[in-house]
């Protein structure tokens, strides 16, 4: 069971999330204060950039002895009391953490904010079950009680405004005076705890993510900035954590390395104001903390990736920088991009995981630009891996036949740089000559671009004219 994938209809849900009011607005009001933020956290660090180097370098030697990691991994979380479970698929990912739910009588379980779980679709699983899953962390909060998914990485309720948090918590808070004011994120955040506080005493089993796991002392590690995901594992008998497999690093130091580049490119912060190391269950003596603690590693294509052309996507830390400087993204929102992982890492992402057939259409969601590269703390070259899937889409013919056709047109003239030159300059010239007032209303072949806008009249010389001469000797 995973969550359904809509990612073949990108275009489609482009143009919804382009006519939705309330989206376009939580989406205005999210860009500036991302890229501000980060900039600010990384001009305060005068090493960031080494810092990356090193993160980049550690990630690559990480995946190239993941196995030898894992099982150091697994070792010592036996040898703190734990529990470690190997999980192909979501299917058997979801199965595992059922059958602790059940053996434990669980009725409810409060969860921590987790994109795996996402991936697997593991609330869906819980409820058909007869399990009441109760998110814990405040944007997932807001969007089960609105019966969506996250939208974005670290903000998982980014294109829902306030007034609309308000509305939500009025409808579904029946017992919320109306005269309560709910017009601050703190006032916000208060409500949301509140509602919360039973669900951390009472439940049996709590369930987290995991940003890393720690190989030489089997812990796991989460951040989050609200304290939830610390009162999701501690208070709970059971602590079950889903993550996949590339989140394993070597030692605690490692995790340190990665620790200083996560807040500061995800939220600008230099630290999350939270950030959690848990090693096995309870132990005599210990104050609190789980009495069973569960681990379920989830491979899902994780594996076919190594070695291939999109290992490198494999080194992500899951920031959201990449989308919080997407142009695409900040137009669309997160939900356009039909699955769990949105932005430019989604679009190299998705594909590696639910195939080209269903994610292909996503790579193309790009500008090229170069921001999500040139922002990522771990520089993955998002661009390159886009252009891989492009190629991929375009052997396996799944792009329209207009399009594969006027590809191939133009790689005819490509492979022959004399009859490029020629043919271009002749090309420039027709469009000058008939392009009227500078531009054209409508141009074959062009109507995705001129539908909305009209395309403008060559100008000068090519491009390779020019270059040519600004080469040549004065």
């Amino acid at each position: 069971m995973t969550q359904p994938v809509n990612s073949p209809y990108f275009k489609e849900n482009a143009r919804k999330a382009l006519d939705d009011a309330f989206l376009q607005k939580a989406l205005a009001r999210s860009e500036k204060g991302f890229i501000e933020r980060r900039k600010g956290a990384v001009e305060r660090l005068p090493e960031y950039d080494a810092l990356r180097d090193s993160a980049r370098d550690l990630k690559d030697h990480i995946l190239a002895h993941l196995d030898l990691y894992l099982e150091e991994y697994e070792k010592n979380v036996i040898a703190s009391g734990g529990h470690v479970h190997w999980a192909a698929n979501a299917e058997e990912a979801n199965e595992i953490i059922l059958g602790i739910c059940k053996r434990l009588n669980a009725k409810t379980v409060a969860k921590g904010k987790s994109m795996i779980s996402e991936e697997t679709g593991l609330n869906a699983c819980l409820e058909q079950n007869g399990i009441r899953p109760v998110e814990t962390d405040l944007g997932e909060y807001i969007i089960q009680l609105r019966g969506e998914t996250p939208s974005h990485l670290i903000a998982p309720a980014l294109h829902v405004t306030k007034e609309q948090i308000e509305a939500d918590f009025r409808r579904v808070h029946t017992d919320l005076p109306p005269e309560r004011n709910l017009d601050e994120p703190t006032s916000l955040l208060a409500e949301a705890r509140a509602m919360l506080r039973d669900t951390f005493l009472s439940v049996d089993v709590g369930i987290t993510g995991a940003n890393f796991l720690i190989a030489e002392t089997g812990s796991s590690v989460i951040v989050t900035n609200e304290g939830n995901g610390d009162l999701t594992q501690t208070l709970a008998k059971c602590h079950i954590v889903i993550t996949s497999i590339e989140k394993v690093v070597p030692t605690r130091e490692d995790a340190a390395t990665f620790l200083r580049l996560l807040a500061r490119t995800a939220s600008g912060m230099d630290l999350s104001v939270y950030t959690t190391f848990s090693t096995g269950a309870r132990r005599p003596g210990d104050p609190d903390g789980p009495q069973e603690y569960h681990v379920v590693l989830l491979d899902n294509g994780r594996s076919n990736m190594l070695g291939g052309k999109f290992q490198e996507m494999l080194r992500c830390i899951r920031c959201g920088a990449c989308m919080n400087h997407c142009p695409v993204f900040h137009a669309v929102g997160g939900h356009a991009y039909g699955w769990v992982y949105p932005g430019p890492m989604g679009a190299v992402l998705t594909p590696s995981l639910v195939g080209v057939e269903k994610g292909g259409q996503l790579p193309n969601a790009s500008t090229f630009c170069g921001r999500c590269e040139a922002v990522c703390p771990v520089r993955i070259p998002l661009p390159k891996l886009m252009r891989h899937w492009r190629e991929r889409e375009f052997e396996r013919h799944l792009q329209p036949a207009a399009m594969r056709y006027g590809l191939g047109f133009w790689a005819y003239f490509a492979k022959r740089p004399a009859l490029y030159r020629v043919a271009t300059a002749l090309a420039a010239r027709l469009l000058r000559l008939f392009g009227g007032k500078g531009r054209f209303r409508a141009l074959p072949l062009a109507g995705g671009w001129t539908r909305h806008r009209d395309f403008p009249a060559p100008q000068g010389s090519t491009f390779q004219s020019q270059w040519k001469n600004r080469r040549r000797p004065s």
